[in-house]
Parts: C-alpha cells; sequence; structure tokens
C-alpha cells in the first residue's frame, strides 16, 4: 500500500470516480468528474480502469507529500502544478519520491486537474461509487461526502506500470478554443420566443462566478417562455432549464433529479467537458445539434482510448 499526506486542500478538492448510476429514482443524483475526458486521460496514463477514483482539483490550493516512492499522473487544466518547486504540466504520468512535494497554485489554462494512482485511490463504493457528493454525504475516501482535508491521508494499492507515459498530442484536448457548447434540442424549445431561439443561439453567453458542481447560469439575452406551466420531470446531465429570470442555467454532475424549469435542451457529454474547464467570466456560445449526430461525435471520441 502506497499513500500521500495532504498538506493543503480546498473545499473544492474532492475524489471522483465516473460516477453513480440507476439511483436516480431514490433521489440520489449522479456525481463524477465534471470533465469526464481528463478524469479517463489521468486513470489511462497509468492504464488503469477509466472509472477509478481520482483527485479532482479545481482552482489550485492542494498540495500532497509521498510516504513513499511512487507514479502518479496528471491530466485536465494546468494548474500551475508544481513538484519540489519545478513546474509538472499536465497529460502525462510522473514518479514521485520519498518526500517530495507535489502542489498546485492557480490556473493557467483550464480550471480543473485530476490526479491519479495506480489501481485509483481507495475509497468504499456507495451505492456503486465512490464519487463524492458533498450535498448528500455520499462518497469520498470515507464514504461520507466530504472534501479532502488538510492532515488526511490518500491510499492505494495499485502496482504502477513499468514506465512513464505521455498523452500524444492529438488526443490532448483544447481548453482555449472558441468552438461553441453543442445542445441537443429539448422538448419544450418550440414554446420559447422566436427572438429567444435567436438570442439563444446567436448571442454569447457569459459564465456566472457562482455556479457550483450542480450548475452554472450563463448570463446574457434574457430568454422568454410561453409555453404553459410544467410539472416536474426527471433532469438529464447537461440539461439547459430556464427559470423565470430567463437566464440559463446548465445542470452539471450534482443536479437535482427532477425540476419544473422548462429546458431549451442538452449540453453533449463533450460540450459538458469542455464547460467545466471554463472559469468564470468566460464567454461561450451555444449550438444546435442534432441527438444522432451528438451520438455519433461521443462513439468516435470513446474509441480513441
Amino acid at each position: 500500500m502506497s499513500h500521500l499526506s495532504i498538506e493543503a486542500s480546498t473545499p473544492l478538492c474532492l475524489l471522483q470516480d465516473a460516477g453513480r448510476f440507476g439511483v436516480r429514482h431514490l433521489g440520489v443524483t449522479q456525481g463524477g468528474g465534471l470533465d469526464w475526458r481528463s478524469l479517463s486521460w489521468a486513470n489511462w496514463l497509468l492504464g488503469n480502469q477509466l472509472n477509478a477514483p481520482v483527485i479532482e482539483i479545481t482552482l489550485g490550493g492542494f498540495c500532497v507529500v509521498a510516504e513513499e516512492d511512487c507514479l502518479l499522473a496528471l491530466a485536465g487544466a494546468d494548474l500551475g502544478a508544481q513538484l519540489d518547486g519545478q513546474a509538472l504540466l499536465p497529460w502525462r504520468s510522473f514518479k514521485l519520491r520519498k518526500g517530495q512535494r507535489l502542489q498546485f497554485t492557480q490556473p493557467l489554462s483550464g480550471a480543473r486537474a485530476y490526479l491519479a494512482a495506480p489501481g485509483g485511490f481507495d475509497a468504499p463504493k456507495v451505492l456503486g461509487s465512490s464519487a463524492t457528493v458533498v450535498r448528500e454525504a455520499l462518497g469520498g475516501p470515507d464514504g461520507l461526502g466530504r472534501p479532502l482535508a488538510k492532515g488526511a491521508t490518500l491510499s492505494y494499492h495499485g502496482e504502477p506500470p513499468l514506465l512513464v507515459r505521455t498523452l500524444p498530442d492529438e488526443h490532448v484536448p483544447n481548453f482555449n478554443t472558441d468552438a461553441p457548447l453543442d445542445l441537443v434540442l429539448g422538448a419544450q424549445h418550440g414554446q420559447f420566443t422566436g427572438l429567444s431561439l435567436f438570442d439563444a443561439f446567436n448571442t454569447p453567453w457569459t459564465l456566472d462566478s457562482r455556479g457550483d458542481r450542480m450548475g452554472i447560469r450563463l448570463l446574457g439575452a434574457a430568454l422568454e417562455y410561453q409555453g404553459q406551466p410544467m410539472i416536474s420531470e426527471g433532469i438529464p446531465l447537461g440539461a439547459v432549464q430556464v427559470p423565470p429570470d430567463g437566464q440559463p442555467i446548465v445542470l452539471l454532475n450534482d443536479r437535482q433529479t427532477i425540476g419544473g424549469y422548462p429546458r431549451l435542451g442538452a449540453l453533449t457529454p463533450l460540450s459538458l467537458a469542455r464547460l467545466a474547464q471554463c472559469l468564470p467570466g468566460a464567454a461561450v456560445r451555444l449550438r444546435p445539434v442534432v441527438q444522432e449526430v451528438a451520438h455519433r461525435e461521443q462513439v468516435e471520441y470513446l474509441r480513441r482510448f
């Protein structure tokens, strides 16, 4: 067994895996890494199962010390990681010697980094997953949904691969792209005014600084819904709800399981991964796509693994 000691952390640093499925009928949300691409690549770099538990580090402020020699992997945002003061870039596995310190300082590109260990970090499975959902007190190293705290110790049992590995450049996502976020239109989209639909897909949206793992509000033109009041219904990952003030909310992994606001549609998984790496205040655009196109792009991306 190998261990990492946490020297610094924030409430935004959590243990995550691919998420909790098959339990929404119980009112339990999904959880899991917001940028599923980076989480998967971090595990791939070590030969882990792609959904093995990793550390999701949001915006920096995290530091660990190795209690034994180890081999870890880092993917996702460049949060100014430093290994004993020397810069460490993401998208690679790397050796950490006993007593060495790995520190994440501040966002340089992207918002969330994913740190993986051989075999995945040890954590009990609660309803089939180790994903941390603080609101529901589920998941994490102790199963109680707590953020990673200063002074805690993380362990893992997996055997490290023999060689360090770097992700080929063609697979590294571009977090600085201005490509629009693809949205599959929802059942209520035809009940918004024509001007609202034009504005939704032809004007930029600004990410509200108050976003969290439950959802991100988009600030921009107010969208007007003209349909009848709705009965609450199930909410998929990436749903774009429009409350009465007309400012859309993109619902993320820790969303509620049902809701009664009309939905413009839902972002595709690939677009959600890109959104998870956008910092507050960033400008984004939406682009409507049909479900068949979104499904084909998702299948083609998964084949890269």
